[in-house]
């Protein structure tokens, strides 16, 4: 049995792909990469830079902008790397770490779009009482705990998967390391690993979609209560609503296909976690700052004093 300090992985990538499509397919994991890189940065930058910025809702955008950056740096190059420049393996260390990491970044992701229905809730339930009650300080605080509480079960997966031997196969068939990917390859009994792996997944994600659904009813219930402003309540929430769905909708689809042992293909699952992972991060900033005022009115602002452009950015504000 080798040093497992010493063992090599291979990332696949997508595991049926004609070599034909490799510098048109990386081609796109690089577009996607600048996109996200650029929009997500630009969002951190607005938000830290613009004093009228510095308000709960525009905190808790930044949280999930760096998030989004943390994660596509951490897998996008590595991976685009391997079809440019054939670099397609990665140590036992570093893969563990991106393991740790893509589950760390998924689960920030997901306490943070609850904390943004928490927002939402108090926002039209309580528009009297919202900056009592949503202050910065607790908006920082919560941040910051959810940060924290993310890092939970992905150190323990990663440590965990680190102790089994691996002495099969080392191709990891995705384009990043991940618990799907390396679970697999590892000898020895890992099912109490698995279990530990899906609960913790199933609460990771079941938890907080569970609370957002109950705030959405709560908040249509009130609203629908005062018999007005529906549609300014649709109007505020459906932009959240459609990024809760990019998120949560194809994660739990995928969860409920695993409970009926219904087995997709290698590669149709690799394309779907690609699918599902990265197109969101592209979005999230484009989406929330398209329809929010206060941020649309700081790009337009931007674009005349350094280019004089006067132009008109689209889109409904929250």
């Amino acid at each position: 049995m080798v040093n497992q300090s010493d063992t090599m992985f291979v990332l696949v990538g997508f595991p049926g792909l004609p070599e034909m499509y490799h510098t048109v397919v990386s081609s796109i994991l690089f577009l996607v990469y600048l996109v996200s890189l650029s929009a997500n940065i630009t969002v951190i930058l607005l938000v830290r830079w613009k004093e009228h910025l510095h308000q709960p809702m525009y905190i808790i955008i930044a949280n999930l902008a760096l998030s989004d950056v943390l994660f596509d740096t951490i897998t996008l190059p590595k991976i685009i790397a391997k079809y440019w420049f054939g670099a397609e393996t990665i140590p036992f260390s570093a893969c563990m770490f991106q393991l740790f990491c893509v589950h760390f970044l998924g689960s920030v992701d997901s306490f943070i779009i609850m904390l943004m229905a928490l927002d939402r809730y108090v926002a039209i339930s309580q528009p009297l009482r919202y900056f009592s009650i949503i202050t910065m300080s607790r908006t920082f605080v919560l941040c910051i705990f959810f940060w924290g509480l993310a890092t939970l079960f992905p150190l323990v997966n990663a440590v965990w998967n680190s102790q089994f031997p691996f002495c099969r196969s080392r191709k990891v068939n995705n384009c990043f390391c991940v618990n799907m990917a390396i679970m697999p390859l590892a000898c020895g009994d890992n099912s109490s690993l698995r279990d530990v792996a899906y609960v913790g997944s199933t609460v990771v994600l079941l938890g907080p979609l569970c609370y957002i659904i109950l705030s959405y009813i709560l908040i249509f219930a009130k609203v629908c209560t005062r018999n007005a402003g529906v549609q300014k309540a649709f109007s505020t929430c459906v932009t959240h609503l459609f990024i809760i769905a990019m998120y949560y909708g194809p994660r739990e689809f995928m969860y409920g296909a695993y409970q009926v042992n219904y087995v997709f293909s290698l590669d149709v699952s690799v394309l779907l976690l690609c699918l599902y992972t990265f197109i969101p991060h592209v979005l999230n900033p484009i989406i929330y700052c398209l329809r929010t005022q206060e941020i649309r009115q700081v790009i337009k602002r931007e674009l005349r004093r350094k280019f004089g452009l006067n132009i008109e950015i689209g889109g409904l504000h929250t």
